[in-house]
């Protein structure tokens, strides 16, 4: 009896926990850059620590993802086909990208206009989008958010506007691991990703 007690009292442990797992919203991250010691990366590895405990982050990598070209657009390459479904089955999105040129970097513009075709299947539409953006410059990456937030207008998706994670003087704010150290970032980080998990549970 005692161990039937206990046996039942672990499962119902374990259903509980599948059940918190399977409640949990799911949020796809990538970054708007390919080098591997990107401070956009290591602030979307950062936001794995964040997270409030209904929410999920998968980061995939866009490295792989070819120029768009429409001629191919109907025989999507595998890397594109595994973005596409990736967006698909998040609950919503997040973005951290650098400022190339006052601008979006290409790479991150490339991927999310060849996940974004054929015309007529966008998985991004409706989805809701957070975005953060580090620079070793004053700006923090800025006028590249700006510049998505005009793409998100085209794609349908619905952008959190506050807090601005705009990460300045990056190198100073990482350790040499590519830790996130500054406290005022954290807790502006994490605040996103809160109002992130409120905005997608809203909409949903």
């Amino acid at each position: 009896m005692y161990i039937h007690t206990i046996d039942n009292f672990y499962n119902s442990q374990i259903g509980e926990y599948d059940k918190l797992e399977n409640n949990k919203l799911k949020v796809l991250g990538f970054a708007g850059s390919l080098r591997a010691g990107s401070y956009n990366k290591a602030l979307l590895r950062s936001a794995t620590d964040l997270l409030p405990e209904d929410m999920s982050l998968e980061i995939f990598d866009i490295d792989g993802i070819p120029a768009f070209n429409q001629d191919i657009e109907g025989d999507i390459p595998p890397k594109v086909k595994e973005f596409k479904a990736k967006i698909r089955e998040a609950d919503s999105i997040l973005i951290a990208t650098p400022e190339y040129n006052f601008s979006v970097p290409g790479v991150l513009k490339n991927a999310i206009d060849f996940a974004a075709r054929p015309y007529g299947d966008n998985p991004f539409d409706g989805k809701p989008v957070a975005l953060m953006s580090a620079s070793i410059g004053l700006l923090g990456g800025a006028r590249a958010q700006y510049h998505l937030r005009q793409t998100f207008v085209f794609l349908n998706m619905y952008p959190i506007n506050r807090p601005e994670v705009l990460v300045t003087f990056a190198h100073d704010k990482f350790d040499t691991n590519g830790r996130l150290v500054d406290d005022t970032t954290k807790t502006l980080l994490r605040q996103l990703l809160q109002n992130l998990a409120n905005w997608t549970r809203k909409l949903k």
